[in-house]
C-alpha cells in the first residue's frame, strides 16, 4: 500500500467543471516528468512513455470518464477526445468573466483587499 501514489491534483470532474485548471495541471505536470510530448501531434514518444502518461491521465480523471473511455490505449487520443468534450468550456467562462466584470463595483465591498481578490480572480 506504501506505494500507491497520491493523486498530485483534483481529478478532472465528469461535469467539466474544472476542466481548464485541470489541462494546465497536467501540463504542467507531464511536463515536470519529461512526458508532455506524448500529448503533442506527431510525437516520437515510446511505447512505455506513452504508457506512463495514459496511466496518469486516466489516474487524474473521473470514474465515470475513465469507464466512457475505457478503450483508448493512447494518451494524445484521450487528450484530444477530453479536448472536444470539454473545449466550449472557454467560451462559457468568458462570457461568466465578462459579465462579472460588467458588474464589479467597488462601493460592493468592505475592504479594500476583497476588491482586489475579487479582481484578480476574474482577471486570471
Amino acid at each position: 500500500m506504501a506505494n500507491i501514489e497520491n493523486r498530485k491534483f483534483i481529478a478532472l470532474d465528469i461535469s467539466g467543471k474544472n476542466y481548464l485548471s485541470w489541462v494546465l495541471d497536467v501540463k504542467l505536470h507531464l511536463s515536470a516528468k519529461k512526458l508532455s510530448h506524448t500529448i503533442d501531434e506527431d510525437n516520437a514518444a515510446s511505447n512505455e512513455e506513452r504508457v506512463t502518461a495514459l496511466i496518469f491521465l486516466r489516474y487524474h480523471i473521473d470514474d465515470g470518464l475513465k469507464y466512457e473511455y475505457l478503450t483508448v490505449e493512447n494518451p494524445l487520443e484521450l487528450w484530444q477526445n477530453l479536448n472536444d468534450r470539454f473545449e466550449h468550456l472557454k467560451a462559457v467562462v468568458l462570457l461568466k468573466v465578462l459579465n462579472d466584470w460588467s458588474q464589479l463595483r467597488f462601493q460592493d465591498f468592505k475592504t479594500v483587499s476583497e476588491y482586489n481578490s475579487t479582481l484578480f480572480k476574474i482577471v486570471s
